[in-house]
C-alpha cells in the first residue's frame, strides 16, 4: 500500500482491501469476490472523475492562460503536457496488464460482470510473479513518479500527497518481503489481482492531476511582471483660462506587457494589448461625460479583485466659430429673448449669466431674458461667469441694445385694401394686426378701428369700434353693399407686448 495523504474514501478502500486479503486466507467465498469487483467498480468511478476533472483543467487553462499569456504560459503547458504523457505510458502498461487478466481469466462472467474465473490463484501469479510483469510494474510505477515530481517547482516537491509508488516493506508481511509478491503473489485470486490494477490507475490519475495543478498554479494571475515603462503627464484640464495656473502631473508608469487584464468602462469590454486598455468615449452628443474604467485581476486563489479608476470628465461642444456683428446686438422688449451661451473649456451647467436691466432665467447653456418697454432705446449689459476648482470665474460681458418690437400692419380678410367681393366683404368680420417677416411669432391686438361706409349717390356712414371685430350696425351696413360702395377702415389702433398702441394704416376697399 502506499503512504501519503490519503482522502477518506481511499483510506477506506485500503482497509477494506486489507481485511479482504486476510479473509482469503480462510475462504475464498463469492461473498469475497463480490466486495473485490465492488471496490474494483468503485475505483473506476473514482479515477474517471479524476480523468474528467482533468481535461477541464486543461481545457480551461489553454482557453484562458495559454491564449492570454502565450509567453509564460507555454513553458507551463509543456510541462503539463509531459506529465500526461508520463501518466499515459503507465497507464497503458496497467491496461496491458488488465487485458492479459481479462484473457487468461476466459474472458466477463455476464451474470456477475467478473472474469470467469475470477477466484483463480494461480493465474495472476503466473503473469506477475513468473513472468516478472511485476518486476517490470514496479519499476516503471517508481520512475513515472520520479518523473512526475521531477515537473514540479522544487520548493513543491517535497509536498506532494499522491500516493502513487510500489516500495518493497521494511519487514515481511507473511514471509513475502517484495511489492509484487505481496499483491500478486501465492493466494491471490485474479479478480483482487485485477482489483489492484485499478488501484494503481486510480493513484495515477490522482498524482497526475496533483501534479498539473501545480504546474499550472506556477503562473500566478495576481504577479506581474513590470517589464514596460512610460513617462506619463496628465493635466488637470484641457483648457485653460487666462489668469488660471495650469496644473498636470507628471510621473513613471508601469504595465506587463505579456499580460491581459480584463479592463472594462460602463461594462463594456475595452481591447487589451500589451497590458494596456484603450478607451474610446463617445462624442455624439454635445455636453458632460464622466466615465471610470475598471480593471479585474485574477488571483493565486481564483478569486478575481476589482481595482477602479477615479471618475474622469471630458466635455463635448459642436466644433463652431463665433461670428457677431456689433450693430446687432439687439433685444426686443417686452417679449422672451432666447440666449444660447457657452464657453469652451466649462460644462454649461457651471455657466451663470445675469443682466443689468429686466430679467434672465434659465441655465444648463439655455436661457430667457425679458426687457420691459420702459427700457427701449436703452441699453443693458450681459454679464457671463463659470465655475472653475471652486471659484467662480468672470468670463466677460456684452453689452445690448434695447428696441421696440416694430409695428405691424393691419388687414382685413388677408388684404391691406384695394377691390372686394360684397360677399368676402359681408363674410368678413375681423380686422387683424400682422408682423410680417418677423424674427419672433408674436401676436399684435388690434383694440379700437372706424369704418365708414360710402354707398353710391348716398351719404357717408361712419361706425366706431371696439376690439378687433365689427360691431353690429357696421356688420348689418356691410351685408348687403352695392356694386361701387366704397369702405374705409382707419384709426386702427393695436396693443403691442411692450406696452405701446400704435395708431396702424388705414385701408380702402371698392366693392365689385
Amino acid at each position: 500500500m502506499a503512504g501519503g495523504k490519503e482522502t477518506t474514501r481511499q483510506k477506506m478502500i485500503n482497509i477494506m482491501y486489507l481485511v479482504l486479503l486476510a479473509m482469503l486466507a480462510l475462504n475464498v467465498s463469492d461473498t469475497i469476490l463480490n466486495a473485490f469487483k465492488n471496490i474494483n467498480d468503485s475505483l473506476d468511478a473514482a479515477k474517471s472523475n479524476v480523468s474528467a476533472s482533468l481535461d477541464q483543467k486543461f481545457s480551461a487553462f489553454q482557453n484562458t492562460e495559454l491564449k492570454n499569456k502565450p509567453e509564460r504560459a507555454k513553458p507551463l503547458w509543456d510541462k503539463a503536457q509531459m506529465a500526461k504523457k508520463y501518466a499515459d505510458d503507465l497507464n497503458k502498461e496497467v491496461q496491458r496488464l488488465k487485458d492479459v487478466f481479462l484473457q487468461r481469466g476466459d474472458g466477463l462472467d455476464p451474470e456477475t460482470g467478473d472474469f470467469v474465473l475470477r477466484d483463480n490463484m494461480d493465474i495472476a501469479q503466473a503473469v506477475m510473479i513468473n513472468q516478472k510483469e511485476g518486476e517490470k510494474l514496479k519499476a516503471k510505477i517508481n520512475d513515472t513518479r520520479a518523473k512526475l515530481i521531477a515537473l514540479l517547482d522544487p520548493k513543491d516537491r517535497a509536498n506532494v500527497s499522491f500516493t502513487l509508488d510500489a516500495l518493497d516493506p521494511k519487514k515481511p508481511v507473511n514471509g513475502k518481503k517484495s511489492w509484487e509478491d505481496i499483491n500478486f503473489g501465492e493466494g491471490t485470486p485474479l479478480t483482487a489481482a485485477n482489483t489492484i490494477l485499478t488501484k494503481i490507475q486510480a493513484d495515477l490519475h490522482n498524482a497526475e492531476a496533483e501534479v498539473v495543478t501545480k504546474i499550472f498554479g506556477e503562473l500566478n494571475p495576481t504577479q506581474m511582471t513590470l517589464d514596460k515603462f512610460k513617462a506619463v503627464a496628465v493635466p488637470s484640464g484641457s483648457y485653460v483660462i487666462q489668469g488660471q495656473p495650469y496644473k498636470a502631473e507628471v510621473f513613471l508608469t508601469a504595465s506587463d506587457s505579456k499580460s491581459n487584464p480584463e479592463i472594462s468602462v460602463g461594462g463594456s469590454a475595452l481591447s487589451v494589448k500589451d497590458g494596456v486598455g484603450t478607451y474610446t468615449g463617445g462624442t455624439g452628443s454635445v455636453g458632460s461625460f464622466t466615465w471610470k474604467g475598471t480593471i479585474r485581476v485574477k488571483q493565486a486563489n481564483g478569486e478575481v479583485q476589482t481595482y477602479e479608476t477615479q471618475p474622469i470628465t471630458y466635455q463635448v461642444a459642436k466644433p463652431s466659430a463665433t461670428v457677431a456683428s456689433t450693430n446687432l446686438n439687439v433685444i426686443y422688449a417686452g417679449i422672451p429673448n432666447p440666449f444660447s451661451i457657452s464657453a469652451p473649456g466649462f460644462p454649461l451647467e457651471s455657466i451663470k449669466a445675469s443682466i443689468s436691466g429686466g430679467s434672465m432665467s434659465g441655465g444648463s447653456g439655455k436661457f430667457m431674458i425679458n426687457v420691459p418697454g420702459s427700457m427701449i432705446g436703452n441699453q443693458v449689459t450681459i454679464s457671463v461667469s463659470a465655475n472653475n476648482a471652486g471659484k467662480n470665474l468672470s468670463l466677460g460681458n456684452t453689452v445690448f441694445r434695447v428696441k421696440p418690437v416694430p409695428n405691424p400692419v393691419a388687414k382685413f380678410a388677408g388684404k391691406m385694401g384695394g377691390v372686394i367681393s360684397g360677399n368676402v366683404m359681408a363674410r368678413e368680420s375681423q380686422v387683424s394686426a400682422v408682423l410680417d417677416n418677423f424674427e419672433f411669432d408674436i401676436k399684435a391686438r388690434v383694440t379700437k378701428f372706424n369704418v365708414t361706409v360710402v354707398r353710391p349717390r348716398q351719404d357717408a356712414q361712419v361706425y366706431y369700434c371696439q376690439g378687433d371685430n365689427f360691431n353690429a350696425q357696421a356688420k348689418a351696413a356691410l351685408s348687403n353693399l352695392p356694386f361701387k360702395s366704397v369702405v374705409y377702415i382707419d384709426n386702427i389702433v393695436a396693443q403691442m407686448p411692450d406696452g405701446r398702441t400704435p395708431t396702424l394704416n388705414s385701408m380702402v376697399f371698392t366693392v365689385q
